[in-house]
């Protein structure tokens, strides 16, 4: 037992020599490296593998758009930081304060900058300038990735340069050496990566996980400096070996994209289809290279033969995750072979399968597009709107650019829904009283019908169960018995409660006066009311307008919608044949004075372009009826130069012009008329002030808070003294207020 103790003392004494880092003992070096390698640093990897994965299974890949090359987006939430380390050993770490969290909003990649800060710390033998612990640059190394994961590139390449200054002969330098380049990259400092990496590539024995890595950051690198034929050749490079799988497909599908951008599409489909038939490459990558490929067919035979392959993918049970995008590829191919039906059919089709929202958004913009082709404008504003509605960003061009066109269709979608009720209510309110009664009465008719069948479904699933697609499951016991029928007992049930309500279970049940009125009894109560309000000929006929007045504001409300949308479709639309049905509709219903002027003057502009005939008759009405207006000059002499003051006044159709852009929200379109409008006006025209307050208020619509400022204070500032300046001046202080 001495013996024991003499022993475990000694060895105590021996491992307390050998945790030493300031000798340069065999033992201090090999007992402080296995102590890097198997304690901390072990722990510190583990925390950053969990990191690359909760990146990986959070990140998703926009198909849509090119794919970054390093498959990383930088989403940190870092509530509170600590500083849990004042100083390191060894010079050009780079450790900075206020990069770690509180233990409750660690991230993996804290955790492993921590392990490799501690292994630093206590395992460093720095030892007359040289590093006697091989396993440091591992954690110098592991402290810098930390860092490119949370966004402190900085700090990383300082981790980075330790390395490459202090142990040039590493094992690890030419993996070091890359690290720094894409953190160089990152800080858009893209020329001293290319030359490093190129200095690199240079070396006759490099291993081809190194060869491959170095060509893809150089890759990266021209890609964000927009040269990508220096890109795509050493993208190629990259794709020769394939020591990372992910990354080899991931190239190979970039390559693509590449090439289809530039419209060379059989290198592109001889890329895609080269990924297609990598064996190892994951599976993601495969099929969306197959879908990629319908970007890129060059004839009807191609066409149809992608097609076909397609169809066998969505039949494919391995495709489950990917059917939203195949289905709305078969729509594009379809569309672009002119089967409409069938694209509209997979678009829908697309839209029914679960998936990314983005194309989701693609789907249903080009279904949009199909219906706006077809001119019909209102199903076309509905695919629009439902784009906006589940679009995640709406701050791309893309976004923007359906927004615009959205609000186009809105104006025309209230303007048509206006004609279309106040046609309807109009056309009742010229029939006799004996034809509206006969009218509403075949109404009255089939929604009683439909009523009846509606009841008679809901009391068959309540008294025959499952059988008639009910709640109520069928019992295995069908005994004859009355209560061991199920079926039976419902029907039973809803038949007592047809004939004597909801009875308590009580002596004397038959009375009158033992119904349970219940609150759900109430809620129907109020409901039968409403349906026998529905079947009372009275409620329609009271409905209908009688008086001349009413009459009269629907018609205008009719015809004003009826010019709005002869403009519309004029002007925005591009769309003739229906601009002419709605003005010359108008001019038929004989509306107010200040409509008949402008409709024959548009009237005028879209014959002239085809037919001179009717375009004279609307011309002649125009120079007969109103030889004073402005319209009437213009069609005279278009190319006469009218005297600034009287070519725009108060009452100018000019501002008009501007309000209507304005109220329509073409914010602007709004501003750029004004912009162009201006510059024509006679110095001190009162319609100036008025213009610019316009265009101040344009601004505020779609500009941020201090641009509307700045055009309100140009306003108070230049017209002080009018009554735009001083609104302005009013709205300016609320707004800093």
């Amino acid at each position: 037992m001495r013996n024991l103790h003499k022993i475990g003392i000694l060895g105590f004494l021996f491992i307390i020599v050998s945790c030493s880092t300031k000798k340069d003992a065999f033992l201090n070096r090999k007992y402080n490296a296995l102590s890097t390698q198997y304690n901390i640093l072990y722990n510190g990897e583990v925390a950053f593998q969990q990191g690359i994965q909760n990146i990986n299974s959070r990140y998703e890949d926009d198909f849509f758009e090119l794919l970054p090359i390093e498959p990383l987006k930088f989403e940190r939430s870092r509530v509170k930081t600590t500083d849990f380390i004042s100083k390191m050993k060894g010079p050009g770490a780079g450790f900075s304060s206020n990069n770690n969290t509180t233990q409750e909003t660690q991230s993996p990649f804290d955790i492993a900058e921590q392990k490799a800060v501690k292994a630093i710390q206590k395992h460093s033998m720095n030892i007359n300038g040289k590093e006697k612990n091989k396993k440091i640059d591992d954690a110098y190394l592991l402290l810098g990735k930390s860092r490119y994961y949370t966004e402190r590139f900085i700090p990383a390449i300082d981790a980075y340069n330790y390395i490459i200054s202090n142990y040039p002969n590493a094992s690890l330098i030419n993996e070091t050496k890359i690290w720094r380049a894409k953190a160089h990259i990152r800080i858009d400092n893209e020329e001293l990566a290319i030359e490093t990496l190129e200095l690199l590539l240079k070396q006759s024995e490099l291993p081809d996980q190194i060869r491959e890595q170095a060509n893809t950051a150089l890759a990266m690198a021209y890609i964000k400096i927009d040269s990508i034929q220096e890109a795509k050749k050493y993208l190629w490079r990259a794709t020769k070996t394939s020591e990372n799988k992910d990354q080899k497909a991931r190239n190979l599908f970039i390559l693509g994209q590449l090439y289809g951008k530039e419209k060379i599409k059989d290198s592109a489909s001889l890329v895609l289809d080269k990924l297609i038939n990598f064996k190892r490459g994951p599976y993601k990558y495969k099929v969306y290279a197959a879908i990629e490929l319908a970007k890129n067919t060059i004839s009807d035979s191609s066409t149809i033969a992608l097609l076909d392959r397609y169809r066998k993918m969505i039949r494919n049970r391995d495709n489950r995750p990917y059917l939203d995008g195949l289905f709305y590829q078969v729509a594009v191919l379809e569309e672009s072979r002119d089967s409409i039906d069938l694209a509209i059919l997979n678009y829908n089709e697309s839209l029914r399968k679960k998936g990314a929202v983005k194309q989701k958004t693609y789907s249903y913009e080009n279904l949009a597009k199909i219906y706006f082709k077809q001119l019909d404008y209102v199903t076309a504003g509905f695919y629009y709107d439902s784009v906006l509605q589940i679009s995640p960003n709406k701050q791309t061009a893309r976004i923007k650019r359906i927004e615009r066109k959205a609000k186009n269709l809105a104006t025309l979608i209230k303007y048509e829904k206006i004609l279309k009720n106040n046609d309807s209510i109009l056309s009742l309110a010229l029939m006799s009283k004996e034809e509206l009664q006969t009218y509403f009465q075949d109404y009255i008719d089939k929604i009683k019908k439909k009523d009846e069948e509606l009841a008679q479904r809901k009391l068959n699933a309540i008294s025959f169960g499952s059988s008639f697609g009910g709640q109520i499951k069928s019992s295995k016991t069908n005994g004859k018995w009355y209560f061991y029928n199920v079926q039976s007992l419902g029907y039973g049930k809803a038949e007592f409660e047809r004939v004597w309500g909801n009875r308590s279970l009580e002596d004397n049940w038959r009375w009158s006066d033992k119904t349970i009125i219940s609150k759900e009894e109430k809620q129907i109560e109020v409901v039968d009311n409403q349906k026998i309000m529905r079947y009372e000929l009275s409620t329609y006929l009271e409905s209908v307008p009688q008086t001349l007045k009413e009459i009269d504001s629907l018609t205008f409300e009719r015809n004003k919608a009826l010019f709005e949308l002869g403009l519309i479709y004029k002007e925005r639309f591009k769309n003739r044949p229906k601009s002419i049905k709605n003005l010359e509709r108008l001019l038929a219903s004989k509306p107010r004075e200040e409509l008949i002027l402008p409709a024959n003057y548009h009237l005028y502009e879209l014959y002239s372009e085809e037919e001179e005939v009717k375009s004279n008759e609307y011309k002649n009405v125009v120079l007969k009826n109103y030889p004073e207006s402005p319209f009437a000059k213009i069609i005279l002499n278009p190319k006469a130069t009218l005297s600034k003051e009287k070519k725009i006044n108060e009452d100018s159709e000019v501002y008009k012009i501007a309000y209507r852009l304005y109220k329509d929200d073409f914010f602007e379109e709004a501003i750029c008329f004004i912009d162009m409008t201006i510059p024509t006006l006679v110095e001190n025209n009162r319609l100036i002030s008025k213009f610019e307050l316009l265009k101040a208020y344009a601004i505020g619509k779609y500009q941020k808070k201090e641009s509307y400022i700045a055009a309100l204070e140009k306003v108070a500032v230049d017209y002080p003294q009018t009554e735009q300046g001083k609104k302005a001046l009013e709205i300016m202080k609320r707004l800093k207020k």
